[in-house]
């Protein structure tokens, strides 16, 4: 056999060192390239199909992508116009979608015995952290997946608790913070609560390296209020909502703030005490939970009990009737808010606007992009 000629030699290399700079001159694609989406939000059509949009600050649609079924909450990617969308709880399997031509880049798939949470977020550009369940033990993980890997999975590390929900990135940039909820569920029986009576739910600050470095519980009596979803503030004070699992009485504490301190071990959780009517109001149970854009006040919405309950950290609470109220998220001024009803609003202080009425049912949560 012949070998190439010498000639023939030095065109293919310089077709490969020419294919080499053109890869390292191509654009890299941002989230402006997507439209420069504000949030991302999961959606039911009226045609009962699933899709996962893009919206401005205004609440308008700036991009639609299809979904194979019904989505909970999605990962952003700091940067690149990349969202991992997460299957609801307990999925197996989550997506990765290229928000601007709409294809699926990667699908993630939980080990056997695992399953993801509906949660997860990016550390770095390049690690995407994910809450799962380790199905024989029932104790919750963190898995790490990474981007310059074609989102291969290259580790998990303890969540600190059991039924870990919602996870963000501490302002530290080096720290997570985890819910764990603390129920304990099996695929076998789907959503099933299988531990209802010993539940122990935490707030979980972990090292993406080596597992938990601060618990944080609730009450003894409290036990059964489970720790679900988080929003932060940039000085790094934590919001979490929490959903009642035990017997509906007398009102019990939906939203609770803390902050890391010098002496962690002495920094005990602050339960928000509003008017125990607008409390009762909420059924025990809240959604979503956000920071408005000041700051200053936080949002919990219940589809339960079609109520938006926002507390001012410098006195006073405002509740907002809606039907089928959940996604919520901060605007420059407030919040913007999406329901089961198709609706988008602005909240400014104690007015809503409607900025959007479409055919279709919102999902639970509205994820801020950035």
């Amino acid at each position: 056999m012949r070998g190439p000629k010498n000639g023939q030699i030095k065109t293919d290399r310089r077709g490969f060192l020419t294919g080499l700079l053109a890869a390292s001159l191509a654009p890299r694609l941002t989230w402006a390239d997507a439209g420069d989406p504000a949030y991302l939000a999961a959606a039911r059509e009226a045609d009962g199909t699933f899709a996962l949009f893009g919206l401005s600050l205004n609440g308008t649609d700036l991009f639609r992508i299809p979904l194979p079924a019904r989505g909970h909450a999605a990962a952003a990617h700091p940067t690149r116009p990349e969202a991992v969308a997460f299957a609801r709880r307990p999925g197996t399997y989550a997506l990765v979608i290229n928000c601007v031509d709409g294809n699926v880049m990667h699908r993630l798939t939980a080990p056997k015995g695992r399953h993801f949470y509906g949660h997860g977020t990016f550390i770095d550009d390049d690690t995407l952290c994910c809450t799962e369940n380790d199905v024989a033990t029932g104790e919750g993980r963190i898995s790490l997946w990474s981007r310059s890997a074609g989102y291969a999975r290259i580790g998990d590390i303890p969540s600190g608790g059991i039924g870990p929900h919602d996870i963000k990135l501490m302002p530290d940039g080096k720290t997570l913070v985890v819910a764990n909820g603390g129920i304990l569920t099996h695929p076998d029986t789907g959503r099933e609560k299988l531990n209802l009576d010993t539940m122990r739910p935490n707030l979980s600050y972990v090292d993406p390296a080596s597992g938990p470095v601060e618990t944080i519980t609730l009450p003894p009596e409290l036990h059964q209020n489970s720790i679900r979803h988080l929003d932060l503030r940039a000085d790094g004070l934590v919001a979490f909502a929490m959903q009642w699992e035990g017997e509906l009485g007398a009102p019990v504490p939906l939203l609770g703030l803390h902050i890391r301190g010098p002496n962690p071990i002495d920094a005990e959780p602050i339960l928000a005490e509003p008017a125990p009517a607008d409390l009762a109001a909420l059924k025990g149970y809240a959604g979503s939970v956000s920071f408005d854009g000041t700051g200053k006040r936080i949002a919990i919405t219940s589809p339960v009990g079609g109520k938006m309950l926002v507390h001012d950290l410098e006195g006073g609470d405002w509740l907002w009737p809606r039907r089928d109220v959940c996604g919520v998220a901060s605007s420059p001024s407030g919040f913007l808010v999406t329901d089961g009803l198709g609706g988008v609003f602005r909240i400014i202080g104690e007015q809503a606007e409607n900025l959007a009425l479409a055919n279709r049912a919102w999902d639970n949560h509205l994820v801020k992009i950035g």
